[in-house]
């Protein structure tokens, strides 16, 4: 190239500059402390909007005040100082989601907590999105069975309900929880294969690893996907996990699939905003909780819902946990929760230690809607399965007293013991459908009164397997999910006294 030339192209790029200028928020960080960042100059921010630090630290803008906006950061303080610049990114906090994320285990704002590398080009859903309209739903009609007897019989639960499980520390809802996870490898017939997507909040890591290995060996992580914030984390991450968790589960509802959100637990949630809100100093309401506290759930939980045809047809059930102090259900934020949902499993600290577990309360536990969800053959058998229940435990206070009973009191309470016996079952230990149809007619036509309470389980067990086995012919028909007829019945009964005759020989 000739001197000339190369002169000539030097004036034409000084003479024709290439400008493209972007205007950038940009503001100073003021204050750091216990997670919670206060900047001037970000006079453009909006609320809920993500900024970015001069180390590529995020944060969440989470209070608008006349010279100062308040930042709550979703990663470690240690790196973030007064002076730092910081920079407004015009962006609403979400996550980056698609089938990829089957099986692997992120933190609230999509990064792998595994150990392996996970580059998602899927959907962006922002965390916060409107709930579905009433014009939207449809009502719940299709089960969600949780391989639980003592749930799936008397405290159903639908595809698009919100279900709460409460109870004390150490009772066992994530228990039942992990449960209705496992139990949907076994796919019904005409039944979409639900996902599902487990929550923790605010969990020590080794419960959460002991939960991931506990799905991986029941091999439930196939069709799982864990969202997880631990006690270690910041409160904001531990603060938006649910919502992360809600948004990945709206991803695979849009598309038409049936998802199973367990948000685990609600409780430390409600602490976690609690911790941001005094930081932020917002006014304290009761129990040092801000005043939006409920809102905060409700939102949440109202994003739960059965989709018509013209959405997708997809559903998103919620089974959210809350932790009760002294098995006290009237505090502030279990009445809160208790009023959003459709229904609550009631776990007592007195049941469970006395054996009966899971240590379901069927007096205080309701299933507002999934009764409209059972199959007509467990609806058949369930009805009297809960009237002899509440019978029971009527009868069963007047006998603490000693005094005389007739004949036919101490025959329902003899039966009443053989019932709670029959709701007895394992951790990790589902039933199907025909094996809690076969229990429950076997306890409520009476054939299990004559069999001592403490081999009532082994005759169960052994009754369950004859009838795997040897009458197929009579499972199968239970199992097409009609009404079981007259005829079905006179058999059943006739074949367990049968069996019954050669279990006791």
């Amino acid at each position: 190239m000739k001197p000339e030339d190369f002169l000539k192209q030097i004036e034409e790029k000084l003479f024709t500059p290439d400008m493209a200028p972007e205007m950038v928020n940009q503001g100073v960080v003021e204050f750091v402390g216990d997670g919670v960042v206060r900047a001037s100059g970000l006079s453009r921010a909006g609320f809920g909007e993500e900024v970015e630090f001069e180390n590529k630290a995020k944060g969440l803008v989470f209070n608008l005040d006349e010279e100062f906006v308040s930042v709550i950061l979703l990663s470690e303080a240690k790196d973030i100082k007064e002076g730092m610049k910081v920079k407004t990114t015009g962006n609403v906090l979400g996550v980056n989601v698609s089938r990829e994320l089957m099986g692997r285990t992120i933190d609230p704002v999509g990064n792998p907590l595994d150990g392996k590398t996970l580059g998602i080009k899927g959907e962006f859903y922002t965390l916060e999105r409107a709930a579905p309209t009433v014009i939207d739903r449809l009502p719940v009609d299709v089960p969600l069975k949780t391989g639980i007897k003592a749930i799936d019989a008397i405290i159903p639960i639908g595809r698009g309900q919100r279900e709460l499980i409460i109870g004390d520390r150490n009772t066992g809802k994530t228990a039942i929880a992990l449960d209705a996870v496992i139990n949907q490898k076994k796919k019904d017939l005409g039944l979409k294969q639900v996902i599902c997507v487990y929550c923790s909040i605010g969990q020590k890591r080794g419960n959460l690893a002991k939960t991931i290995a506990k799905l991986e060996e029941k091999g439930a992580m196939d069709y799982t996907i864990v969202v997880a914030a631990g006690a270690s984390d910041p409160a904001a991450l531990q603060y938006i996990a649910p919502y992360t968790a809600c948004s990945v589960g709206e991803y695979f509802r849009d598309r038409g699939e049936d998802v199973l959100v367990i948000y685990d637990d609600l409780s430390k949630h409600a602490w976690a905003y609690r911790q941001v809100s005094l930081l932020l100093k917002r006014p304290a309401g009761r129990e040092a909780y801000p005043g939006d506290i409920f809102y905060l759930h409700s939102r949440l939980l109202e994003r739960a819902a059965k989709l018509n045809v013209k959405n997708g047809g997809g559903s998103l059930t919620a089974l959210p946990i809350i932790e009760t102090q002294a098995d006290d259900v009237s505090a502030y934020i279990p009445t809160n929760v208790i009023s959003i949902t459709d229904g609550q499993i009631y776990l007592e600290t007195d049941l469970f230690n006395s054996g009966q577990r899971p240590a379901v309360n069927i007096g205080l536990s309701v299933s507002r809607v999934g009764g409209n969800a059972q199959s007509k053959p467990i609806k058949q058998v369930a009805g009297l399965l809960r009237l002899e229940l509440a019978q029971f435990r009527e009868l069963q206070a007047f006998a603490q007293f000693g005094s005389d009973l007739d004949e036919e009191t101490l025959k329902r309470i003899e039966r009443g013991r053989r019932l709670s016996e029959i709701l007895k079952q394992p951790q990790y230990g589902t039933y199907s459908e025909a094996s809690q149809i076969l229990t429950i007619y076997a306890a409520t036509s009476g054939a299990l009164d004559t069999i001592p309470v403490e081999k009532v389980q082994q005759f169960e067990k052994d009754m369950l397997m004859y009838f795997e086995h040897q009458k197929k012919g009579i499972t199968a028909k239970i199992n097409e999910g009609k009404k079981m007829s007259e005829e079905l019945l006179v058999e059943l009964k006739s074949e367990i006294d049968k069996f019954k005759q050669q279990w006791a020989g």
